[in-house]
């Protein structure tokens, strides 16, 4: 099958919706008009009956409903019920979903050190936050390329997870190619500490059953109600792997200067696992929307030169990769990208949506208008400190000005962690009013 036929082929086992049991009729009805409504600004072939509106954020639901970003990340049930009661109150087009919240549990158990998280280095009323450090040295590149996955078990996990820190013991699997070594390679298992971080493996993924069984009986109530979940699966730029993940901000900055070989051969070595990861969460969900957060690519961050040879190159493949399997590829731009947007021009036609952030919406609709769909941008201050009416006034702008012709979501700009009630209500109210094609 061709790209768009597999695409087809995936939104209508998408649309029939196998295995939900609607609550009513009416809730059915609901949910594939939403879902024909994603699909129509994505493939730009016709209009749908109206304008999208899509609302996403790891805390914002806990904090309308008044839960801390601790109590979001220790219990589930709380969360889950204020993810409830918020698309009944809002009635938003999409579900809002609590995954990106993740689990505070899983992280202590495995004295992960990447992030701190409210009750663990942060107060208990604050989101968590990237520590910015070098989890990967200068001198790794060469085992990075080599072979990713050990890389990862053996040398990454270790340094990101405290209590996996005794997996550096472990020699390569790939050591264990005949008879006479499969004796050898198990001695490391019989060292006490590595034992003992292979226990906390398993408390770690028994406490992730509680945890994913708990958000997939919340989706499943979602859908019932009539409000589909609008991302399947996730994965980055090549780049951003390597930049935000690996080497750190600063770190990968010099690298291109002084070592621009090694990292575009790390580049290279990571493209094809980034495609894998999203093929993957499109194909174990169902939903063949795979969202992708761009970083390091913004204005500003580098120079058009950089950012043609080491960030465009690659996460194109992916992109380019990701719709060969028929996906539909969700890039959320963040910061600002009024220098890239011939760029984005290149991205495969019908089978992308670009959530701008910072981006001029009328110059980006102007550019984009006949390849992707275009979704935002209303502001997180405005939503926040804005009367309803200047929120309103916003979404109209937009509407008359980026919508009028299709190929628009409207959305806020940057993910939402806190909220007003009323503004979030007059967002969702007036595009659902307003917002349609007549």
């Amino acid at each position: 099958m061709s790209p768009k036929e597999r695409m087809k082929a995936r939104c209508e086992k998408w649309l029939a919706a196998e295995g939900i049991k609607f609550k009513d009729n009416e809730a059915e009805r609901t949910y594939k008009m939403a879902l024909q409504r994603f699909i129509d600004v994505i493939e730009l072939e016709r209009l749908p009956d109206r304008i999208p509106i899509f609302i996403t954020g790891t805390f914002l639901v806990a904090n309308l409903y008044g839960l801390t970003p601790y109590e979001a990340m220790y219990d589930y049930d709380k969360l889950t019920e204020a993810h409830k009661r918020f698309l009944l109150d809002f009635r938003p087009d999409y579900d809002v979903t609590p995954f990106f919240v993740g689990s505070g549990k899983i992280l202590s158990i495995l004295d992960y050190k990447q992030y701190r998280w409210p009750g663990d280095g942060l107060p208990k009323h604050v989101g968590y936050q990237y520590v910015e450090r070098e989890y990967m040295t200068e001198e790794e590149y060469e085992a990075l390329i080599d072979d990713p996955s050990d890389f990862w078990v053996r040398t990454f996990l270790p340094r990101i997870c405290g209590a996996l820190e005794p997996l550096k013991n472990l020699s390569p699997f790939t050591d264990l190619w005949e008879v006479v070594l499969v004796s050898s390679q198990m001695i490391p298992f019989g060292i006490p500490p590595v034992q003992e971080a292979l226990k906390r493996l398993i408390e770690a993924g028994n406490e992730a059953m509680v945890w994913v069984q708990k958000l997939a009986a919340y989706g499943a109530e979602a859908a019932s109600m009539g409000f589909p979940g609008l991302v399947g699966g996730a994965t980055k730029a090549p780049f951003d792997i390597l930049g935000d993940t690996l080497r750190g901000t600063r770190k990968v900055m010099i690298d291109v200067y002084r070592r621009p070989e090694l990292v575009l051969k790390a580049i290279e070595r990571l493209t094809p696992l980034a495609i894998k990861q999203g093929v993957r969460g499109a194909n174990g969900s169902g939903v063949p929307v795979i969202f992708i957060p761009l970083h390091k690519g913004a204005d500003g961050f580098m120079s058009d030169e950089q950012f043609r040879r080491f960030y465009w190159p690659s996460l194109l493949e992916v992109v380019q990769g990701l719709v060969d399997e028929g996906c539909i590829v969700y890039l959320f731009v963040e910061g600002g990208y009024n220098t890239r947007l011939q760029y984005l021009k290149e991205l495969p036609k019908g089978a992308c949506m670009c959530h701008f952030d910072r981006t001029d919406m009328v110059k980006a609709k102007e550019v984009l208008k006949d390849r992707v769909c275009v979704a935002g941008n209303v502001p997180a201050g405005l939503l926040l400190k804005g009367t309803k009416e200047e929120v309103k006034a916003y979404c109209k702008e937009l509407i008359d000005t980026v919508g009028r012709d299709g190929g628009f979501l409207l959305t806020h700009g940057t993910a939402l962690d806190e909220g007003n009630a009323e503004n979030l209500h007059a967002m969702i109210d007036f595009v659902k009013e307003y917002g349609v094609y007549r």
